[in-house]
């Protein structure tokens, strides 16, 4: 059915209006906002180097200026392939403040993977870390890229830091090599140039808020990786959406900044959220427990997005250490599930709420959330945010409303919904409908209040033998099989079947009789017959994205790519 009365406002925490007015500005106008109101605040903490609003705006300008100065103009696109750092917090506004289009990497792609993207972009100028250096000049003459800016992340680290990278010493060494590299022949330093640059004139025409703000990659789990077109207009409301669900208090929050910048879910909370609260950024390169504990001692945290790994990590070295961490009243998770151990585990150890959201890239990424009270349910995705609206429709036909309870693809609109895919007019018809509505291609059921449960995604539901069997579902059931550590379903050519089900498993460390009957008699009673794996896997790994989601495309051109060698 068509949810034109909103049933889900009546769950909706008393704070939270049903709609918010999205402001007609840009994405950077939040910063020189902040800047005026909290200059002395701190913006960025990475890695006990401390830098505040005014002194982060005023790089912002110098920066701006030196990209003009490049030849850099509204509407180019600049990729950045950076690891979270103050430098990516800086390039990023001030690639946003002249009206250009940030394109985030991870700074980790291989030489083939930044290629493609960075022709497909047109990106003229890369502002990159000194490692991905040589892989972008490796790919220039494929691309229409005239300028490389290397940046040396050691010099965002305190002066201590610093010095301590060039002792003699084993460990010295290893830091230094992990975070560093010798800037190649043909690229320019960030850190100069910018040092040398003018800022930018405070008359300086802003971009307007419909005008593109960034292009996001995604797809990698589908097909071949294609830009997502954002907004300033999407990205400043999915901030203003984020803040009034999760009730955070202006110029009072300290954010844990481990998740990447590059990826659409750590960049809205850690980047453009954060610095429209006035919130504290301490910001990790890389997620690791023993830092985030070690920061706690300079600033505790009060807010904390990520991944369900990085929640059950951190509580389990907390408990172990015995190292508080109750000032963290609330963490959103996101692009997986949580399993209900890790929410139990994490608000025992913290005393806050984990509550679980809903997005994608295409959405900026929020488009659904549970309420940050104890009303939120555990396992849900939750209810869709203020201005936004949700369909549930027949997976084989989007015109077709199906009833509460049944599954469906959801649909959502609302003024975080991107403008559609870069160059790419034939797929942006396909998901993005004429009024405004969003296929997801993911299959959903609400219940009658509006509460909303992941079933699967519809690019990866399997058929076989005329049957859909959706791989979440066999997934959750074979991952409560002794012996089994992870596993991924994914569906291969059957023959006259069309698909065969297929487990990829993980064993864990003391597994014993884990073989395909096994699996097949544990899931017999709770999975219908056509459902069951018809073949069974053993990997040492399953490939995961940058956040740490299964990728099950890869799994099955890893299974396609044996089966073909074995041949």
């Amino acid at each position: 059915m068509p949810y034109t009365e909103r049933p889900w406002l009546a769950s909706y925490s008393p704070a939270v209006p049903a709609d918010v007015e999205i402001p007609d500005e840009p994405v950077s106008r939040a910063l020189t906002r902040t800047a005026a109101a909290l200059p002395d605040r701190v913006a960025v903490d990475f890695e006990g180097r401390t830098t505040t609003y005014r002194e982060i705006a005023a790089q912002v300008d110098l920066a701006a200026g030196a990209l003009v100065a490049l030849g850099v103009r509204p509407g180019d696109r600049v990729a950045i392939a950076l690891p979270n750092c103050t430098s990516h917090v800086v390039a990023f506004y001030a690639v946003l403040r002249i009206g250009a289009v940030v394109v985030e990497h991870n700074p980790l792609y291989t030489a083939s993977e930044l290629a493609h993207q960075l022709s497909d972009s047109g990106s003229t100028v890369v502002v990159c870390w000194e490692k991905a250096a040589a892989r972008v000049l490796e790919v220039r003459d494929r691309t229409q890229v005239r300028t490389v800016l290397s940046v040396d992340v050691s010099r965002d680290l305190p002066l201590t830091k610093r010095l301590a990278l060039r002792l003699p010493v084993a460990r010295a060494r290893a830091v230094r090599a992990a975070l560093c590299a010798q800037r190649p022949a043909g690229a320019l330093s960030w850190h100069d140039v910018v040092a040398h640059a003018t800022p930018i004139p405070t008359d300086l025409p802003e971009p307007l808020a419909t005008d593109i703000a960034l292009l996001q990659y995604t797809g990698g789990t589908t097909g071949t990786p294609k830009g997502a077109v954002l907004t300033h207009r999407n990205l400043v409301a999915n901030a203003i959406q984020g803040a009034v669900w999760t009730g955070v208090r202006q110029g009072e929050e300290r954010i844990i900044g481990a998740l990447p910048f590059f990826h659409a879910f750590g960049l809205t909370l850690c980047l453009t959220f954060a610095t429209r609260v006035g919130a504290t950024l301490v910001a990790f390169p890389k997620f690791d427990a023993e830092s985030v504990l070690a920061s706690q001692r300079r600033h505790p945290a009060t807010f904390m997005p990520g991944v369900a790994p990085m929640y059950e990590r951190l509580a389990q070295l907390a408990e172990r250490r015995h190292v508080d961490l109750s000032s963290i009243r609330l963490g959103i998770a996101g692009a997986m599930p949580i399993p209900a151990a890790t929410a139990e585990l994490w608000e025992r150890v913290t005393g806050g709420l984990l509550i679980e959201g809903y997005g994608m890239t295409e959405t900026s990424p929020v488009a659904l959330g549970n309420p940050c009270t104890d009303q939120r349910r555990p396992g849900m995705l939750g209810l869709p945010f203020p201005s936004t609206e949700m369909r549930v429709v027949d997976v084989d036909d989007s015109s077709v409303d199906v009833a509460p309870g049944e599954r469906g693809e959801l649909l959502v609109r609302g003024p975080q919904v991107f403008a559609g895919y870069w160059q790419r007019p034939e797929e942006t018809a396909e998901v993005l409908l004429p009024d405004g509505w969003l296929r997801t291609g993911d299959v959903v059921v609400v219940e009658d209040d509006g509460f909303t449960r992941l079933v699967d995604r519809t690019k990866e539901m399997i058929v076989t033998g005329g049957f859909k069997v959706y791989p979440s579902q066999v997934e959750d059931r074979l991952r409560l099989m002794p012996g089994v550590a992870d596993v991924a379903v994914v569906g291969m050519p059957g023959g006259d079947l069309g698909e065969k089900v297929v487990a990829a498993v993980v064993l864990a460390a003391d597994a014993t009789g884990v073989d395909l009957a096994a699996i097949r008699e544990w899931g017999a009673e709770h999975l219908a017959r056509y459902a069951l794996p018809r073949e069974l896997v053993i990997l040492q790994e399953l490939p995961r994205s940058a956040i740490g989601k299964v990728l099950r495309r890869m799994v099955r051109d890893q299974l396609a790519s044996t089966a073909s060698a074995t041949a």
